[in-house]
């Protein structure tokens, strides 16, 4: 693919988080709060509303939104080559019940790599030896819900995501596999579920899907079953991006690690 004849596969982040609601249900909220969700379900589930939904029932959607939502896992993996000459791909979390915790973890990691750009870049600190962040879906969902979430617990961003008043094309450090997959064709949304599907990766939804993290951190209290569903996503984005830079042979060679977490800083060669 055209689109990635530059990218260094060793010099690419690929990220995915999971959000749930900031509260466990809807009741929980402050009384402004309660009524911002209102108003906002009003505009942006007003269909939902005209069925017959109430806000309450809706705010499981509430991770969805950055104002509304948290960050309670974010999964990193990234590919190093070994010294005997093999291809490792590493993954590591952030995930803690302190979104704050888990958000400064990976704003330390990004402030250490400055972002790709090529000599006619007009973003701020990019460099032709600069790094690539890479999600799924990650132009529409994921780049934006991290910045937005740093800048409510008051971290300064790093500089891969101080993206605000920025083009698309301003931004080449910042790649979506989705984006990729549309080849121009902008009616749909493809889940990494149904491309791992097309490319004959097996589905990362073996356990849980998105729907269900609130549910599964809320209710069953239970993040380290986010963190492992997380990596999953992770482990297939890679492997998506392998097979869209025409190197899917490679996954077959590939060492995977799976750093302790939470207790081991992320060390990238």
């Amino acid at each position: 693919m055209n689109a990635l004849r530059h990218v260094d596969l060793t010099k690419v982040f690929l990220v995915d988080i999971e959000t749930v609601p900031c509260e466990d249900c809807h009741s929980k909220l402050s009384t402004e709060r309660q009524a911002l969700w209102d108003k906002f379900c009003g505009k942006r589930h007003q269909r939902e509303i005209t069925e017959g939904k109430t806000t309450s029932e809706l705010f499981g959607n509430a991770g969805l939104y950055a104002e509304f939502g948290k960050i309670v896992c974010i999964s990193v993996g990234f590919f190093r080559m070994l010294p005997d000459e093999t291809l490792e791909f590493r993954v590591k979390s952030f995930a803690d019940d302190d979104e704050c915790v888990v958000l400064k973890g990976f704003a330390n990691l990004l402030d250490r790599h400055k972002p790709f750009g090529d000599l006619r870049s007009r973003f701020p600190g990019s460099s032709p030896d600069g790094y690539f962040l890479c999600a799924h879906n990650g132009r529409e969902f994921d780049y934006a819900y991290l910045g937005r979430r740093m800048v409510i617990c008051g971290i300064s961003l790093p500089p891969m995501l101080d993206i605000a008043g920025y083009k698309p094309w301003d931004l080449p450090h910042l790649l979506d596999t989705m984006d990729m997959w549309k080849f121009g064709d902008n009616k749909g949304y493809t889940s990494l579920a149904l491309l791992a599907g097309a490319f004959n990766i097996p589905s990362p939804k073996d356990d849980i899907d998105g729907s269900q993290v609130g549910e599964v951190y809320w209710k069953e209290k239970n993040l380290a079953r986010i963190v492992t569903y997380c990596q999953k996503d992770v482990e297939t984005t890679a492997r998506v991006l392998l097979h869209l830079s025409g190197q899917r042979e490679l996954w077959s060679t590939v060492q995977l690690t799976h750093m302790p977490w939470p207790d081991v800083k992320m060390q990238v060669a």
